[in-house]
């Protein structure tokens, strides 16, 4: 019975290389034909079949062959699908855009307006690195909604949007935590700090990372306040005092709460510290 097993699973394999081998040959052979009407509804169906590395290799040929005839729309659309099958965003991308230029009244204009900007977020890089795509994918939804404004597809490119946002925020914020562990290496990295993180609340009040970044500037002019010099650091301690105010109005109930109430304190005893020094003096 096991050698029988082993012997049906044998000949299963025989077979199977069979297949492949057969229709390798015939895929080869279709390649060094010059019946580019059978390109086409060979590449039809390798694309309905998801083989999209065999589909796009026809496609991809038949792009420049078709320009300007009644098939040039669906090849350039098919075309762009299978490159995006096979997660090649920037060549899909590149794609979708031509579509929608060279056939912007076409059945699928919509769709690729859309994928276009689906491939800038899909190429959207992590929050440390550079975020130029992002920026890009952003203004492609934004484009997106302009053009198709009742689109049902609107909802979503808003969710992804807000979602790009917050990246280019947690990004902004990353450096102005870069700042703030660089302390007084080479310069007051501090106000640069804050300067950062104001920026990004500026930008994207909506921000998740507010707490964050209110936060981060908070402590960053504490610090700064306790080494300043004796002539700005009144002014300094006042203006952090003003910050702690600003911070617990808008998050009373926030997870720095404690830390925000030790920086009062901390602030307020070298305010009065001050005062009573220029009182004896």
């Amino acid at each position: 019975m096991i050698k029988f097993m082993k012997l049906k699973h044998l000949l299963f394999i025989l077979v199977l290389f069979a297949i492949v081998g057969t229709s390798c040959s015939k895929y080869q052979k279709l390649l060094k034909s010059q019946d580019y009407e059978l390109w086409y509804s060979e590449a039809m169906s390798y694309y309905e079949k998801e083989d999209y590395t065999r589909a796009a290799t026809l496609l991809g040929q038949l792009i420049n062959i078709y320009r300007g005839t009644d098939k040039a729309e669906e090849v350039n659309y098919v075309y762009a699908n299978c490159m995006y099958g096979l997660n090649d965003f920037l060549t899909s991308g590149h794609y979708y855009r031509e579509y929608v230029k060279n056939f912007p009244a076409g059945d699928y204009a919509e769709e690729c307006q859309y994928m276009s900007a689906y491939c800038y977020y899909m190429r959207s890089p992590k929050p440390r690195l550079d975020q130029t795509t992002t920026e890009e994918a952003i203004q492609e939804f934004q484009l997106f909604i302009n053009m198709y404004p009742n689109s049902a597809r609107v909802e979503e490119s808003t969710r992804l949007m807000d979602e790009l946002r917050d990246k280019l925020v947690f990004k902004s914020y990353l450096n102005a935590k870069l700042y703030y562990n660089l302390g007084d290496y080479l310069g007051n990295n501090y106000m640069s700090a804050v300067i950062a993180a104001q920026n990004s609340l500026k930008d994207f009040p909506d921000t998740k990372y507010r707490e964050e970044l209110s936060f981060l500037i908070l402590e960053s002019k504490h610090i700064q306040a306790v080494n300043s010099i004796e002539e700005k650091k009144e002014e300094r301690v006042r203006d952090t005092i003003d910050e702690y105010y600003s911070f617990i109005n808008e998050f009373p109930e926030g997870k720095f709460r404690k830390r925000a109430d030790r920086i009062f304190k901390e602030s307020d005893d070298l305010l009065k510290q001050y005062n009573n020094e220029v009182a004896v003096n």
